[in-house]
This record gives structure tokens, sequence and C-alpha cells, in this order.
């Protein structure tokens, strides 16, 4: 397979014959040498990653729930009882209990109503209320750990940050090299022109 590189204008393009044209961006070109983690502030990623090593349900504020009717089969135990759960969650509180990291992606999260700005979940699965309340907090747990696992990246091995430290370093050394040879060039031909 044959790789062909072009650069236009600040998008490198790269194909591989004959398959697809990927496009990157130069910014993300200009930070090729290094980590994934090394872009995000160490502080707020060690926060995180302490703050989910000790996540459990019963972490999470308690919520305001409300019941009312449920739909679908049940047969008469549906239409006469009120057993589904609504749980709201203000965003204000969660905020309370989350690593500043997360805070940005709570209000992207589904579950979001922006009207009210909370988080609110229902439940009807179960024939009581109390089930359905406490997997409205299962959900919520979930939901919860799943915006870590998006937002927060795995921690880098000390051999890669090594290889990483490396590549940056032969890249600065590379870059320096060319510039001084660039300098000399334009310096030969100053002395050339007197």
């Amino acid at each position: 397979m044959r790789t062909h590189y072009a650069l236009r204008s600040s998008i490198l393009s790269v194909t591989s014959w004959p398959w697809s044209t990927r496009h990157v961006p130069a910014s993300r070109r200009s930070v090729r040498h290094q980590a994934f983690d090394a872009s995000f502030d160490q502080d707020e990623l060690a926060e995180a990653r302490k703050w989910h090593q000790s996540f459990q349900p019963v972490n999470l504020p308690e919520g305001n729930t409300s019941f009312s009717r449920s739909s679908g089969p049940g047969g008469q135990h549906v239409n006469k009882t009120e057993t589904k759960a609504t749980t709201t969650w203000p965003v204000a509180r969660l905020l309370g209990i989350l690593p500043k990291l997360l805070h940005a992606g709570v209000r992207d999260l589904k579950y979001y109503s922006r009207r009210n700005d909370c988080l609110t979940i229902q439940a009807q699965t179960q024939r009581s209320r109390g089930a359905n309340a406490d997997e409205n907090h299962q959900k919520l747990f979930e939901e919860l750990q799943g915006l870590y696992r998006r937002t927060v990246p795995g921690e880098t091995r000390p051999e890669k940050a090594k290889k990483y430290a490396a590549l940056k370093k032969s890249a600065n050394e590379t870059r320096m090299k060319l510039k001084k040879q660039q300098s000399s060039k334009k310096s030969s031909r100053r002395s050339s022109e007197d």
C-alpha cells in the first residue's frame, strides 16, 4: 500500500491508495509528539481519577422523585396505582459531587432538561414504586460513569511517556538543526552580496 501526503492550506491530506483520504487539521499535527493525556490539566485528571475510584451509587445526591400512572402492559395494577417514577436532579447539585473535568459534559447528557436545568430520568418497567426509583438512580450512575469514560483518558504508561519525550526531543533537535542550516544559508548569501 502506498501513502501519499499533500499539504493544502492548513489541512494535511493523507491518502492511502486506493482506499481513502483522511484530513488532519494543522493544529493536530503540531502536537503529535505528546501523550494523549498530556493536553489535560494534570491536577484535574488526578482529581477525576480519584473521584472515579471511590464513586458508588450511594454517593449520588437524593433527587426529587414523583410518581404517576405508568403505561403499557400490566393490567389493572397499572391502571390503579402510580408506579412510574420520575426523578430530577438539579445540575447545580450534581456539579457539587463531580470533578471539575466532568462539569462541561453534564449538560450534554441525554437526560438533560434545559427548561429546568436538571437531569430528568423516568422508569416504569417494575411493578413497584421503590424499584422504579432505584432504577432511576442506577441509570444516573451509569450515565455519569459513561461521561467519565468519554471525558477522562486512561493513564499513560511510563514507558510510553518516555517514548513521547524522546520523540519530542528528537523533533525539536531536527527543527533547530534545520533552522541553523537556513540561517547559515542566508548569512552566506549576505556575505557573498557584499
